[in-house]
């Protein structure tokens, strides 16, 4: 994998339901990767489980983590709290490990802005089609139309945040989108975006 010295931040983004957080699972298998496991005040979904996926905490315990400055970055998303533990990111980092993030555009523009003496690389994951986006969510979510709805609604605001990233990939099947970006890893200084390819994809999607 990389050859990184130090640790490396690779953040991934998406639309509600591009599927980054099944990317970020699969990409932490590999060597010398690490999930950084968000504090969240949402509710566990199925399968999902405290300490693994998210900490799953209180709005008012959230909050005195904000107070206590513990969060390298933080974010409010569909009413509910999301932020990732500065001490034990930067612990990973340290002793080299690759920190990858499952998190939204409001929390990677926090971590881009603090300048971190430590290789980042932002990420993100487009759907292949509004219709394929709104299935994935619907199977998600298990028919909660009003979840679903609420999701859809910001997903032209989520969308418009593309070109603050270095790299864009449409997730049009799984195994070829991680190859994708395992690719974009191991050559992290000789990626070039496709803007007239992305561009175009855009526009269809905002259709």
């Amino acid at each position: 994998m990389s050859s990184f010295k130090k640790g490396g931040i690779f953040i991934l983004s998406s639309p509600s339901g591009a599927g980054k957080t099944t990317l970020v699972k699969k990409i932490s298998r590999n060597k010398n990767f690490s999930i950084s496991i968000s504090h969240t005040t949402r509710k566990p979904r199925p399968n999902e489980k405290n300490g693994r996926d998210y900490y799953f905490v209180s709005k008012n315990y959230f909050r005195k983590l904000i107070k206590r400055n513990e969060f390298l970055e933080h974010a409010k998303v569909f009413e509910n709290y999301y932020g990732s533990s500065k001490k034990k990111v930067i612990e990973k980092l340290k002793v080299g490990k690759n920190v990858i993030f499952d998190i939204d555009w409001q929390g990677t523009r926090q971590i881009r802005n603090q300048k971190l003496k430590y290789k980042l690389i932002t990420i993100f994951i487009l759907p292949p089609s509004k219709n394929e986006l709104l299935k994935r969510l619907i199977k998600r979510e298990k028919k909660n139309m009003r979840t679903v709805k609420k999701r859809m609604k910001e997903f032209k605001k989520d969308l418009s945040k593309w070109k603050e990233y270095d790299q864009i990939v449409v997730n049009d099947d799984l195994d070829k989108c991680y190859k994708k970006i395992i690719k974009i890893i191991k050559n992290v200084d000789k990626n070039k975006k496709n803007l007239k390819f992305i561009n175009k994809h855009v526009k269809k999607l905002l259709t």
